[in-house]
């Protein structure tokens, strides 16, 4: 069931039911719009919206059960990369920044690369060029849009928290002398008095599996990122889970002058390598 026939089942439950859509967005603490936005395939409802709509019509148990099973999977969309490339990388980039413009809190986990806010452009240009299917004006406007995205790390009415694992700043997909400039970056953007910024060591005994990086906002939606496509999460309780999982990784990273101290013996490590090369 996709977005549109979740909608047009819920007005049918709705009509069934004799109830008038003002009174069934009443009961869902939800403008009458929405609703409408929602039965016509307009608007993707979360799984709260579709709960407290099939609460207000009065649908029983098992008629609930049936349809949160759809809401759950609607809430949970994927879009290929191959598709987001087509309609063009540097357009994906400004997208999210205005995602990023309406969040308060954004929290990135890492365990893959240096996340996209505190790249330099050496790195970036690095990630992109890899991709033989990319050309030089492409990667020229994805640097441009990602470098155009950071400028929010410096606004003090916004928070950023980063958690990356220690693989990332020794993964050599760029040569040492900018893997060592990217460290200074990321201790740079770890003194701003809004980012926080965590490594997970590789030293000592692990709770947890790093599985796949994942971005949240707020507490309202997970973006994950897989092999094939980028998948949106916003069912509450996934949502959760994601929150769950970032904390744990949180409480077991370092920051402040520690984290500076661990980025320096990685970056001295980088140095020696290359000297020895």
């Amino acid at each position: 069931m996709n977005r549109s026939e979740l909608g047009a089942a819920l007005r049918a439950l709705r009509n069934a039911s004799g109830k008038e859509a003002k009174a069934v967005a009443r009961g869902a603490v939800m403008s009458a719009s929405k609703l409408s936005k929602v039965e016509t395939g307009r608007l993707s409802p979360s799984a709260d919206d579709v709960d407290r709509i099939l609460t207000a019509i009065g649908v029983s148990d098992d008629v609930k059960a049936e349809y949160m099973d759809a809401a759950r999977a609607v809430a949970t969309q994927a879009t290929a990369w191959r598709l987001i490339q087509r309609a063009g990388l540097h357009k994906a980039q400004q997208r999210l920044r205005e995602t990023e413009a309406r969040t308060g809190l954004l929290r990135v986990f890492q365990p893959a690369l240096v996340p996209g806010l505190l790249q330099t452009p050496e790195y970036m240009r690095a990630i992109l060029s890899r991709r033989d299917d990319l050309t030089a004006e492409t990667v020229r406007q994805t640097v441009s849009a990602r470098l155009e995205r950071q400028a929010a790390l410096y606004d003090g009415t916004k928070r950023f928290q980063f958690v990356i694992t220690e693989p990332v700043l020794r993964w050599l997909i760029v040569p040492n002398l900018v893997m060592a400039g990217q460290l200074d970056r990321i201790a740079s953007a770890s003194r701003l008095p809004n980012v926080d910024v965590r490594v997970v060591p590789l030293a000592g005994r692990k709770h947890d599996i790093p599985n796949h990086a994942f971005v949240i906002s707020d507490d309202r939606t997970v973006s994950v990122e897989t092999v094939h496509a980028e998948v949106g999460v916003t069912d509450p309780r996934d949502v959760a889970l994601y929150v769950a999982k970032f904390d744990g990784f949180a409480q077991a990273g370092v920051r402040g002058n520690e984290l500076r101290g661990l980025l320096e013996s990685v970056r001295e490590d980088l140095l020696r390598q290359q000297e020895s090369s």
